[in-house]
């Protein structure tokens, strides 16, 4: 028995496994249709997804890595490849000399606006349709719970 499993009580270690096995399942086989299906990783979904949401397609690369939780380098390496492939572009902050901004192009818009309705109905076939409104609900509850707590943390200790 693992030092993890014996601190833990069966139930919450039946919870952790249950959570942490479905869940790296989960994301392998979404990233999987996802690349298959449109050649975007789930990584270049997300950041687009970000991209796009954000005001003139622009964020500062600081402000992607947090969201993303990577450390500056990771983000750098995952938005130089975007930029070969003509997804995103960067730019110098005008605010800030050393700083600097990633923009969806209209190729990036353009991938992200045909990958949506593939990745939303692989989504739905794997996580969606196996829940009622209540367990959707509860999901929610419970991850942004966790999400919010995990965020205000991160802060705290920044």
């Amino acid at each position: 028995m693992s030092k993890l499993a014996a601190s833990l009580s069966g139930p919450q270690s039946q919870a952790w496994g249950a959570y942490i096995e479905s869940s790296v399942r989960l994301e392998t086989r979404l990233d999987e249709l996802l690349r298959e299906r449109t050649g975007l990783t789930l990584i270049d979904y997300h950041l687009l997804m970000l991209l796009a949401g954000a005001p003139e397609h622009r964020m500062r690369m600081s402000e992607l890595a947090d969201r993303m939780v990577f450390s500056r380098s990771r983000i750098t390496y995952q938005i130089d490849s975007m930029t070969k492939r003509g997804l995103t572009v960067r730019e110098s902050a005008p605010d800030d000399r050393r700083g600097y901004r990633t923009v969806l192009t209209a190729e990036g818009l353009r991938a992200l606006q045909e990958a949506m309705p593939q990745h939303a109905a692989s989504v739905r076939a794997l996580f969606l349709d196996d829940l009622d409104a209540g367990e959707i609900a509860c999901v929610e509850r419970i991850f942004g719970r966790l999400r919010d707590r995990l965020d205000n943390e991160r802060k705290v200790s920044s």
